[in-house]
């Protein structure tokens, strides 16, 4: 089935609005865009309202539009960054703040020292225009002991504050921290006192994750606690819990975002919880309601990292859909999600999590399940019999070939983005994370329900019932584990490099998604290059683009 998705003529010129505000060496002038973004805006109304379809007033005002909606992202970028021109040359200094902490890093017992992201409530007169900036900090307490901030504490600190450039490479910390909008480290200091310590709402999440450590332990803590590390590091985000070798294994086989909590995590999660809800019989909106709230919760204890909260609200769309019985669109309200996502915060745009999430399910949208569907009908078995005379083994082998088509398309489409994103962020080809992520996704879903069953059976005060399910998904986890150390056994299951220069391979994503795009559009034909211009378009990137080796 081909679905339509208007809403892409604002998604598309709006990030490509905050994509050149970030390329531009200097800043936008904001004050000049909007006034034309919002006369542009009214234009293309007028034109909508006053002529018909398919005339040219018409096209003039889907002109006046998509120009309209280009340059309001580049004036949300300029907005969103907050960049301080004044700080642009100046040297580091020495600053007194009162920050507010947004998220805790993990301390390193090495560097005596707490760091994580927060925003500035207040500074010393001769810098109050620091307030509202969000800042990378990592400083010594003062009492000595390492601890992690919860979310909302404010602290007061002294620092060395140094500007971040306006633009840094992707696969840089710098790079990560421009994405999130952060302008200045904070380092080579000390944290003198808390101020006030975190909200009550947020201090409950804190108590609930100490919570679900504990709980995600039981039975395998003692025996096998590096099992217990990685279904901490799958259910709640925890990859400081997995051992330095295990990132290593899932970074090598194209495997590690298995550990980011995203669509499969919250999917999975959203399934247990709607069963759960079924089973008791509660009206159908009321399990609506629960289901979200319950869902909105996990997301919340577990850090509200940004690919949780996209994934949370496509699946909030969906189920809205389903309770108000609406054909469901699944590329629209992909578009539509990213839309909402990129007008609230545009610097998603540049985050790994972001374009890895949002265009491997576009991938799967508009070429996976083309691709698989067009195999269904290309190779069909028993195809010469009629379908009523089928034995009950030929309905089941034919219900098989079709879902392993299917999940052969879906895999196809994500390892052509993972390809070009896996060179850009983590310096890494892997060629064979296809054969590994049609194996593992299956398995990891079920160390993923595994893990919410005993959640669910430890908050209920069933220990015993806890541990049996965490020592079932500990075997799972521990078969990946063996099956992926054989899978790095095999030659050239991965190779190092990275894009030469860096931009190309963003070049390299947006052609990707570019023809994803156009070939969906024409229906895939062969006469406009088919299936084989994504892959012809990959397959040029890493050859021409990407140095290899190192």
């Amino acid at each position: 089935m081909r679905y339509r998705a208007p809403v892409l003529w604002l998604l598309l010129p709006w990030a490509a609005g905050v994509a050149s505000a970030r390329i531009l060496p200097g800043a936008v002038p904001v004050g000049w865009l909007l006034p034309c973004a919002a006369a542009l805006a009214g234009v293309s109304v007028w034109c909508a309202f006053s002529s018909p379809a398919r005339t040219l007033v018409a096209r003039g005002g889907l002109a006046a539009m998509v120009t309209a909606m280009l340059l309001g992202g580049a004036a949300a970028y300029e907005i969103h960054r907050g960049r301080l021109a004044v700080w642009e040359t100046l040297p580091p200094r020495e600053a007194r703040l009162v920050l507010s902490v947004e998220r805790a890093y993990t301390p390193n017992p090495a560097y005596k020292t707490v760091s994580g992201i927060a925003r500035v409530v207040s500074a010393d007169p001769h810098l109050r225009e620091l307030a509202g900036q969000r800042l990378y900090y990592s400083l010594r307490p003062a009492d000595g002991r390492q601890r992690l901030l919860a979310r909302t504490t404010e602290i007061r600190v002294t620092g060395v504050l140094q500007p971040l450039p306006r633009n840094a490479a992707p696969d840089t910390f710098d790079g990560y921290l421009t994405s999130i909008g952060a302008n200045f480290r904070l380092t080579r200091g000390r944290i003198h006192e808390e101020m006030r310590g975190p909200s009550a709402f947020a201090a409950f999440c804190e108590r609930a994750r100490l919570r679900f450590e504990t709980l995600l332990g039981r039975g395998i803590e003692e025996k096998r606690p590096e099992l217990a590390g990685v279904l901490r590091a799958m259910l709640l985000g925890q990859k400081r819990d997995m051992q330095e070798e295990q990132v290593t294994t899932y970074l090598r086989t194209g495997t590690m975002h298995l550990f980011a909590i995203s669509g499969l995590h919250i999917g999975v999660i959203a399934l247990g919880i709607h069963g759960l809800l079924a089973a008791v019989r509660l009206p159908r909106w009321v399990q609506f309601g629960a289901g979200l709230a319950a869902l909105w919760l996990f997301v919340q204890i577990t850090g509200a990292t940004p690919s949780a909260v996209r994934a949370f609200w496509m699946i909030a769309l969906l189920q809205l859909s389903f309770k108000l019985r609406v054909p469901v669109n699944p590329l629209a309200t992909l578009a539509f999600a990213a839309l909402v996502s990129l007008v609230a915060h545009p610097l998603q745009l540049f985050s790994a999590s972001f374009q890895m999430s949002y265009g491997i399910v576009g991938g799967l949208l508009l070429f996976g399940v083309p691709l698989g569907e067009r195999w269904q009908a290309r190779w069909r078995l028993f195809a010469d019999l009629p379908k009523a005379s089928w034995a009950w083994w030929r309905r089941w082998a034919e219900k098989v070939q079709r879902a392993l088509l299917g999940a052969l398309g879906i895999g196809v489409a994500s390892s052509l983005v993972s390809a070009i994103c896996g060179v850009i962020y983590f310096g890494l080809f892997t060629p064979g994370a296809l054969l590994a992520n049609l194996v593992l996704i299956p398995l990891a879903s079920v160390a993923i329900l595994g893990g919410f069953l005993s959640l669910l059976t430890g908050l209920c005060g069933l220990g015993w019932a806890g541990a049996l399910f965490n020592h079932a998904a500990a075997l799972l986890l521990l078969g990946m584990q063996k099956l992926l150390e054989w899978f790095l056994l095999i030659p050239g299951i991965f190779w190092p490099g990275k894009f030469a220069p860096a931009w190309t391979g963003h070049a390299a994503l947006a052609c990707l998604l570019g023809s994803f795009l156009f070939g969906y559009a024409h229906r895939w034909r062969w006469g406009r290059g088919g299936f084989l211009a994504p892959v012809a378009v990959v397959g040029v990137a890493l050859a021409a683009c990407v140095q290899f080796g190192g």
